[in-house]
């Protein structure tokens, strides 16, 4: 739920999610105005998530995707008790999910079970690659499906429910399905983020600042059919501007330049000037500048790069059997493994996202630079899901026409 795990995939040699959002734009040990150290829990500060957007449809009328859909869940103390030595078992993440080496060889040793990861391109494909193959997945876990496109997960089935012991570290408001079919493995904050030494003119303070002249042609976007980042400033600016602004916003920016990638590697290591590229303004995520200042040639005093607040869209990075598993109780214990404080003390400086488990330690990288914003954007989950086809269709014709 898928960038900071770009930087570091592509940084580390590896070559695009990770809730919504903040990015930092802090400069010494204090944390900016408008955000709260990487300290505070993640979940304090999520502000009240949007139940509804005015012109959207909320599909009160049918069931809803948190509803219980009447799966037989998986027992934890089967899952607890079970000899489970020389199976193997299949993670499938975004093409950009990184680990330290050994991390998985941990697992099995006190397991037996082997750990397998497949790879998709990006969060919106590895979705619909498992919506295609409902029942009879390719994988046994899958890592990464996030709060926009949660939804479309549970609405085709392809979760089985399993209430790990580890979500009792795990604050109740990242816990978005109450069947626990996934379970929150990270959080991130998904904002527009500027290079300021790459721009000729003063930084904007805000998104709507984006519709100047002064900034044309400096601003690369993910498309967001296909990418979580992309959808995130989507929402972000339907959250914002209302079904009545939205629109104009997008046609505006699109009026002055904007350039749209399929995916978050493509924006940020080819247009963005991290990569080599012209645009000093990238959509991506609240720990890019944390990312960009722990892996820089040179050492810096500071991150390079700064995030606009008011853009963040909170997202949360979701983990769950798939339904039709040969390995249901071996794919349950790895899940347990995913929460647990050894893989989730190692996701801050390997995929630059903030660990669910609030037991875990964070790296003093971000104690000192991360923050999150006071008040993050997010739509209910039933409300994206209801409104995604319309509103993309909308966004394609005003942004790729």
């Amino acid at each position: 739920m898928s960038h900071p795990r770009r930087i570091v995939a592509i940084v580390l040699s590896l070559a695009l999610l990770a809730a919504a959002c903040a990015d930092d734009d802090v400069a010494g040990d204090a944390a900016p105005s408008g955000a709260e150290s990487a300290t505070a829990t993640v979940a304090d500060s999520t502000g009240d998530v949007a139940t509804g957007v005015e012109g959207a449809e909320d599909a009160d009328d049918e069931p809803g995707c948190l509803d219980d859909d009447g799966q037989e869940p998986i027992d934890p103390a089967a899952v607890a008790s079970a000899d489970l030595d020389d199976r193997t078992v299949t993670l499938v993440a975004y093409d950009s999910f990184v680990v330290s080496d050994g991390i998985f060889e941990a697992f099995e040793e006190e397991t037996g079970i082997t750990v397998e990861v497949l790879t998709s391109s990006d969060t919106g494909t590895m979705v619909s690659e498992a919506v295609l193959t409902a029942g009879a997945p390719v994988a046994d876990v899958m890592w990464g499906i996030d709060n926009t496109f949660l939804c479309r997960g549970l609405d085709a089935g392809i979760f089985v429910p399993y209430t790990s012991p580890g979500l009792d570290q795990v604050p109740d408001d990242l816990e978005l399905d109450p069947h626990h079919r996934v379970s929150p493995v990270d959080v991130s904050d998904l904002c527009v983020n500027v290079w300021p030494d790459a721009l000729d003119v003063a930084v904007p303070e805000t998104i709507d600042d984006l519709r100047r002249p002064e900034y044309a042609s400096t601003f690369v976007t993910q498309n967001p059919e296909t990418s979580a980042p992309g959808m995130g400033l989507l929402l972000a600016t339907i959250a914002t501007y209302g079904d009545d602004g939205w629109e104009d916003w997008w046609r505006d920016v699109a009026d002055n330049g904007v350039t749209v990638t399929p995916g978050w590697s493509e924006a940020y290591y080819g247009e963005f000037v991290a990569g080599g590229g012209d645009k000093a303004i990238v959509m991506s995520y609240a720990t890019s500048p944390v990312a960009e200042l722990v892996f820089a040639e040179t050492p810096l005093d500071e991150p390079p790069t700064v995030g606009l607040l008011d853009s963040c869209y909170r997202s949360i990075e979701f983990a769950g059997v798939l339904a039709g598993t040969d390995e249901p109780l071996a794919a349950a214990r790895l899940v347990d493994f995913l929460l647990s404080t050894t893989m989730q003390e190692d996701i801050p400086l390997s995929m630059f996202v903030f660990p669910a488990n609030e037991q875990a330690s964070l790296p003093p990288e971000f104690e000192t630079w991360a923050v999150v914003a006071d008040d993050p954007l997010m739509i209910d989950p039933e409300i994206v899901e209801a409104n995604r086809d319309d509103w993309t269709e909308r966004w394609t014709e005003i942004v790729l026409r």
